[in-house]
């Protein structure tokens, strides 16, 4: 059975009469009549009556009417589905977070991405460091992450969302806690709880920063996420050096301070650079119209 066949049925069902029918379809009405026998030769049955008078449907046209509007309508939605997807309207699209971007960003990103398309669904993947984002967004088990440079591997497009100073958290009785700001030179005798991960991007940039104060942190504790690193920090265990959006995470004990010459960090979007699904291109456009990027497009070379 042909679709057209099918809609050139509902057009004479709904009307019961071919020449009103055909000019609905915009097609002669001796071609409509033929498709019209031409289906009902296929189903080996009779879908009208037809008198000089009047045309009325038989109880099995009546049946196929109700299917036929059934099946078009569910073609008509597919029709639209797939021209929805394709213009990358429609879809899912699995976004990776590293640390508190859950917080300073993710509702910045849902909220663009709700108010411009809204049939995209994200499905979320929290707390992954920039090491398991790379792998990930590589294999193509995640569309978008939000990490903290440099990636690692090849073939990704980095986008800068923000670059946001280093901030200081110390215990509520700490004796720096006291000033507003404090400089990074006086934290040279303290005690450090840094992340745990071994190509922490906020570890490197904390060493660094540390190094041009003259100094190396000393690390007594390891934490393997930002709220297990504020919890030992209220507990009295030592300092921590951490991005300013944890501020974003607040924890009785712990109070937040900013510092001086401390240096940044940068948090940025990765995709794929190959990658051709029209959703992912849509919400990186519309987060690019939004200005949530700060900085032109970075490419990580494939060797």
């Amino acid at each position: 059975m042909e679709l057209r066949h099918l809609r050139y049925f509902a057009a004479v069902a709904e009307t019961c009469h071919f020449g009103q029918a055909a000019a609905q379809l915009h097609i002669a009405q001796p071609a409509l009549s033929q498709a019209i026998r031409q289906l009902e030769s296929e189903l080996d049955v009779t879908l009208f009556t037809r008198t000089t008078r009047q045309v009325s449907l038989t109880p099995a046209g009546e049946f196929l009417r109700t299917e036929a509007a059934r099946v078009l309508a569910a073609v008509d939605d597919s029709v639209r589905g797939v021209r929805r997807i394709g213009a990358g309207r429609h879809g899912l699209v699995r976004l990776g977070l590293t640390g508190t971007a859950s917080f300073s960003h993710l509702p910045g990103i849902a909220r663009v991405v709700k108010r411009e398309l809204p049939e995209v669904a994200l499905e979320i993947h929290a707390d992954l460091l920039t090491p398991a984002q790379c792998e990930r967004l590589q294999s193509g088990a995640l569309d978008l992450g939000v990490l903290r440079p440099p990636a690692t591997g090849e073939g990704l497009t980095l986008r800068t969302l923000e670059v946001e100073p280093l901030a200081l958290a110390i215990p509520v009785d700490h004796r720096l806690a006291v000033e507003p700001v404090v400089a990074l030179a006086d934290l040279r005798t303290e005690p450090f709880v840094a992340y745990s991960a071994r190509d922490s991007a906020v570890n490197e940039a904390v060493l660094r920063s540390c190094r041009e104060a003259g100094f190396v942190p000393r690390r007594e504790h390891e934490a393997p996420s930002t709220a297990v690193l504020l919890a030992l920090v209220a507990a009295g265990l030592g300092v921590a050096v951490v991005p300013a959006s944890v501020r974003a995470l607040p924890l009785e004990g712990v109070i937040f301070r900013d510092l001086l010459d401390a240096g940044s960090v940068e948090l940025s979007l990765a995709y794929r650079t190959d990658d051709d699904n029209p959703v992912v291109d849509a919400v990186i456009e519309v987060l690019e119209a939004a200005d949530l990027f700060t900085a032109p497009r970075l490419e990580v070379p494939r060797s």
